[in-house]
């Protein structure tokens, strides 16, 4: 049989350096950087040594049956440093850098980078069989690592040869590559990063698990797997494992942070608040990022419910602060939902979070009341608004006319017109048709003509439907010489 060839270095594989630095600090499926990404042409890096530009013009250009004779006229002696960046750009040309990195390799010792740049150059591009003649010269020359292996994990994994990839992971004992739980994490990586292939990643784990202990950063990956593909069942599965093999530690945070997401977004938010309530008397509950993501999935879903549950968690008993943002989200949740006790509660406690309201905050709140009819709480947030110079917007001050005059409190629709005709600049055309309609609606035509007036002496422009109401109030009235003269006014403009 011929042994699967391991790709090379990807440029995102799981290491062991990379372990080491960030034990527990992951990304959904890790992917830390070994190498530097690979890029197709020499725009893709600040290249500026020539010799460089010149290896890279020639490897690019002249077909690979020529490239070493050309190579060997072009009277420049390449140095260890220049076959890693040369390499680095050549991920499109790979019969090229063969080519190269042989030729190269007759006047210098290849570092142990360069390798790992060549087999991850042939397993990108699924030269196999290549790829496994350079790591058989790999172990020649001492030059293996995890990282070739890693390599090899990612290369077949891309390609959907998972079972080539497991494969590699078998033989790697015949390289003198131990199979330890770092280089099991690094095929979990490789193989949770495809899409669809966490059934494949779960046989690998159940197989191996009995000889190698599996680790946090085991079950972290998994649980991001688990994540990625929406997977409730499993991932209650595996975190039951996890806590039983490993057990609670704060350091663990992504694979709780993980875990808790698929439960949130699995449509299962109450047995998240569980988990949370137990993660809690562990000392284990997560960070303002988890609550974050899950808060967005709640308000995605218009949980207010349970967003509320959460929130009260967050700030209560994990004592983070959340960011305006995420209160101004909230806020926007439970007014959607009605629920405007709560977000006028929250509104009173953020500056106990040093966070302090935005016109955004109180737009939202003020826009609630208006559409729940809260005329008397509306009118007092009103005045509290402008105390606190958080302007009302001109939407909300036409939605607030019409809903006091609907309430029947005209001298808080002229309060509220008192302020656009104050604050801006140019009069809002929509405020002042609700209040011609709503003095309209209430019979009070002498007032009504009297701010028409004003409002045409300012150029505002009637709509065309509040002229012709305007037009029956005062037809049914008998009063035509007071329409006729507002449509004389308005013929003027």
């Amino acid at each position: 049989m011929v042994e699967p060839k391991p790709e090379l270095a990807r440029s995102h594989t799981y290491t062991a350096a990379s372990a080491a630095a960030m034990p527990h600090q992951r990304s959904p499926i890790p992917e830390p950087p070994l190498l530097a990404t690979p890029s197709s042409s020499a725009s893709g890096l600040a290249v500026k040594d020539s010799r460089v530009r010149a290896f890279y013009e020639i490897l690019s250009r002249v077909p690979p049956a020529e490239v070493e004779s050309v190579l060997s006229r072009c009277g420049i002696t390449p140095l260890p440093e220049h076959v890693d960046v040369v390499l680095r750009l050549c991920y499109a040309f790979p019969a090229a850098a063969v080519k190269f990195f042989r030729w190269s390799g007759l006047s210098l010792k290849h570092t142990h980078y360069a390798w790992n740049l060549m087999v991850d150059i042939l397993g990108k591009n699924r030269m196999f069989e290549p790829m496994w003649d350079a790591i058989r010269s790999m172990k020649q020359e001492g030059a293996l690592s995890i990282a070739t292996f890693a390599s090899a994990f990612g290369s077949y994994c891309a390609a959907g040869l998972i079972k080539e990839a497991v494969m590699t992971f078998d033989v790697m004992d015949r390289y003198g590559i131990p199979q330890d739980v770092v280089v099991v994490n690094s095929l979990l990586s490789a193989i949770c990063r495809e899409d669809g292939r966490m059934a494949d990643a779960a046989d690998f784990f159940d197989r191996v698990k009995a000889t190698v202990a599996p680790d946090a950063d085991t079950f972290a990956i998994l649980l991001e797997g688990w994540e990625k593909e929406g997977n409730v069942t499993r991932a209650k599965n595996t975190f039951g494992e996890m806590v039983i093999r490993v057990g609670w530690n704060a350091k663990n945070m992504s694979a709780y942070d993980a875990f808790l997401i698929t439960l949130v977004r699995g449509s299962q938010p109450d047995e998240a608040v569980k988990f949370l309530k137990v993660m809690k008397g562990k000392n284990c509950l997560p960070g303002l990022k988890f609550f974050g993501n899950a808060l967005h999935i709640l308000i995605q879903q218009n949980d207010h419910v349970h967003a509320l549950a959460l929130w009260n968690i967050m700030v209560t008993d994990s004592g983070l602060i959340p960011s305006l943002s995420m209160c101004n989200s909230m806020i926007t949740l439970l007014c959607n939902n009605g629920n405007l006790d709560a977000a006028y509660r929250l509104l009173d406690e953020m500056p106990y979070y040093g966070v302090f309201p935005d016109p955004l905050t109180y737009n939202t709140i003020f826009d609630c009341m208006i559409r729940n009819k809260r005329a008397r709480e509306a009118e007092s947030f009103f005045t509290e608004m402008r105390k606190n110079e958080q302007l009302p917007s001109p939407k909300n001050c036409a939605a607030a006319i019409r809903m006091f005059f609907d309430q029947y409190n005209p001298s808080a629709a002229v309060e509220v017109w008192g302020f656009v005709t104050e604050v801006f600049v140019s009069l809002d055309n929509e405020c002042a048709n609700e209040l011609l309609l709503g003095f309209r609606e209430l019979g009070r035509l002498s007032e009504l003509r009297r701010y028409a007036d004003e409002m045409l002496d300012r150029g505002v422009e009637l709509r065309a439907s509040t002229v012709e109401k305007l037009k029956t109030a005062f037809y049914k009235a008998g009063r035509q010489d007071a329409y006729d003269r507002i449509l004389r006014r308005l013929k003027q403009h």
